[in-house]
């Protein structure tokens, strides 16, 4: 393909899903049809076009106040063109006209270009990997009358109200989104009839990814997890908040080891909109 050849903008389509699919299979991420039907059910994804075919993307999930700008993606042959910070220049000026906050979660190559836009750092994550399956390590005692259970359709309500007061907005469409994508991670805390965190996951091209984990402290966080891991056979994916470090030392045991730090950061704001206190796992870079 021509490096001249003109460049065509416009949202995603469901016709142009395999090109889509292709760019996350070329650039090794975890994402499956599932995830991108996410970005276009509840968000929009900007594709730019070469040749008949989507060559570069980046997508947009409002929650609220804020929106994430995620799956910012580019062919090889078409790169260095500025096709992957225009597409993200046209995120964010649609999220200030719809007068949200832009934020996302940043690799350490791509925090220099988002500083220079105007994002600022807010906090830290690590994406931890398993691959060898190895048992899991006896975690803190739980506090006494909390149970651990599998979500049963009368939790939703709940776990969406509790995850809205710890995200900072409701994001309960995305929620049941990823309901059945793992159901060994589809667990709830209960302390007496009170919702003490919840655990979700989805299925991933390399990866079962655990997230988001969501708990009142780290003995709940580590009872939801290890009701979960040993029931996954395959690689896991869980992005951890750096200041859970009890939690970090805990899976390091288990055979997780950390792959890569990400850092969320806020279009001109410094300050996030969730409780950190209370955020274990994000559900991954691309949701939040």
């Amino acid at each position: 393909m021509a490096p001249s050849e003109p460049i065509i903008e416009a949202p995603l389509t469901a016709a142009e899903m395999p090109d889509a699919e292709a760019l996350v299979r070329e650039a090794g991420w975890n994402q499956v049809a599932a995830d991108w039907e996410i970005f276009r059910a509840l968000g929009t994804v900007y594709a730019a076009r070469a040749g008949g075919r989507v060559v570069a993307t980046a997508a947009t999930l409002p929650y609220g106040e804020f929106a994430w700008i995620s799956m910012v993606l580019v062919t090889g042959e078409q790169r260095r063109r500025g096709l992957g910070t225009r597409l993200l220049k046209r995120c964010i000026a649609a999220l200030n006209e719809a007068g949200c906050v832009p934020v996302l979660d940043a690799t350490p190559d791509g925090r220099p270009l988002y500083r220079a836009l105007g994002f600022e750092e807010a906090w830290g994550f690590h994406r931890l990997v398993r691959g060898k399956v190895q048992p899991v390590r006896a975690g803190l005692p739980l506090p006494g009358g909390t149970t651990i259970r599998p979500i049963a359709d009368a939790d939703w309500d709940g776990i969406c109200a509790y995850d809205s007061a710890v995200f900072g907005a409701d994001r309960g469409a995305l929620l049941r989104r990823l309901r059945g994508r793992l159901p060994a991670a589809e667990m709830v805390a209960y302390q007496g009839d009170r919702i003490a965190g919840f655990m979700l996951g989805r299925n991933g091209r390399s990866a079962a990814q655990i997230g988001p984990l969501v708990a009142e402290d780290d003995a709940v966080a580590q009872a939801l997890l290890a009701r979960a891991i040993p029931a996954i056979e395959s690689p896991i994916y869980i992005d951890l908040a750096d200041i859970k470090t009890e939690i970090r030392a805990w899976l390091a045991g288990c055979g997780f080891a950390a792959q890569r730090p990400l850092t969320r950061m806020l279009y001109r704001r410094a300050t996030s909109f969730d409780d950190t206190s209370r955020t274990f796992a994000v559900v991954g870079p691309e949701f939040g």
